[in-house]
């Protein structure tokens, strides 16, 4: 990233006519270029957002506008699943409060998979925008895109297929997840590069209208000056990752299994969420009966382990998670799940340093 962001050679906006300019514009292009063909994407596919929840917005409120148009504004049914990051559920939420929109959520089962049966059901004809996550960013289990996707295009065939595949990328190929959808989102700090850029890819064909407007960026579908830099180590950062996804994701495996297992043989009570056998390697999920989540990531938080309740961008929040909620879990034991995340830079001394403090920290809890 530096070279962008010092001096003044490669500082110029992508956007520009000049020298300086035309220089950032071939990084961006470089990046761009990179990433399609690490997704299985064409170059004009992808549009580079400010983050995955942009992009998730840009998708769903895009596509949605360019079907009410090719519809002359008559009312359209969304699909989602119940256990969806907040950046598609509240978007999805904000369409219906603007009249014309019927959404239906979901329901998961308890190994935390969308219930296909009654995803069947609520695809009908009348759908325009179906929206499934590839990983669920709580509980890390890998949804059935496949399945999915040929169930849109046979009882709904109208309906645009949008994923949020912002935990996917570090530890699944991408290519079978983009060929399976029409818009994906990716977030570049959830596989090693910088918070604050993110993209959607925009497969050839399907309409999606700007919810950003301005200079015309990014073929007039998302304007704002280019983060050069962000782009830049997003490219960077994909590209590493794929590299050495196959050793990263063996590793950590066998981090996260001894963790899980030591917590299930050291905590009374303790019980995994989901079925790890579909869960991607980064994800340690529990339910810790007899504990709020909440009190339970404070005193973890002064042990020196850092951990969440629910997404971590609502880490704070004092509701049970709608993901456990989704599952069929009764509120109180939704109120003590926790979230050990793990990654490229965890460590067995790490594991072991969880390992010793949880069981003390749920027995103060519980007495």
């Amino acid at each position: 990233m530096l070279p962008y962001l010092s001096g003044t050679e490669m500082f110029g906006n992508a956007s520009g006519s000049h020298r300086e300019s035309r220089r950032a514009r071939l990084a961006v292009d470089d990046a761009r270029e990179k990433i399609a063909d690490l997704l299985g994407a064409d170059l004009g596919e992808v549009v580079f957002t400010g983050s995955g929840t942009e992009a998730d917005n840009l998708a769903i409120t895009g596509a949605l506008r360019a079907r009410a148009s090719s519809h002359d504004g008559r009312s359209g049914v969304i699909v989602c699943s119940a256990m969806e990051h907040h950046a598609v559920l509240n978007t999805c939420r904000a369409a219906v409060e603007q009249g014309g929109i019927e959404l239906r959520e979901v329901q998961t089962d308890r190994s935390g998979i969308v219930d296909l049966a009654s995803f069947a059901e609520a695809c009908t004809s009348e759908v325009r925008l179906v929206s499934v996550m590839a990983v669920n960013n709580e509980i890390g289990t890998v949804q059935p895109l496949d399945e999915v996707s040929r169930l849109v295009r046979a009882q709904a065939p109208g309906a645009v297929l949008h994923t949020d595949a912002i935990q996917a990328a570090a530890w699944l190929d991408m290519a079978p997840i983009t060929a399976a959808v029409d818009l994906l989102a990716l977030s570049a700090h959830k596989f090693g590069g910088p918070k604050g850029v993110g993209l959607l890819v925009v497969r050839n064909g399907v309409p999606i209208d700007a919810v950003t407007h301005g200079g015309g960026q990014e073929r007039e579908r998302r304007s704002g000056t280019h983060n050069v830099a962000g782009i830049v180590a997003m490219a960077a950062a994909l590209s590493a990752t794929v590299d050495q996804r196959s050793d990263t994701a063996a590793r950590v495996t066998a981090l996260r299994d001894r963790l899980v297992d030591g917590l299930l043989a050291l905590v009374e009570g303790a019980e995994e969420t989901g079925d790890r056998s579909r869960k991607v390697p980064g994800h340690a999920h529990l339910c810790f009966t007899g504990i709020e989540s909440e009190a339970m990531m404070v005193l973890l938080d002064e042990a020196g382990v850092a951990a969440s309740a629910g997404a971590a961008c609502s880490s704070g929040a004092v509701d049970a998670s709608h993901v456990l909620l989704s599952m069929g879990l009764d509120s109180a034991v939704a109120g003590s799940g926790v979230r050990f995340s793990l990654g490229t830079t965890s460590t067995d001394v790490e594991v072991d340093h969880v390992l010793a403090v949880v069981p003390g920290v749920v027995a103060r809890l519980r007495n």
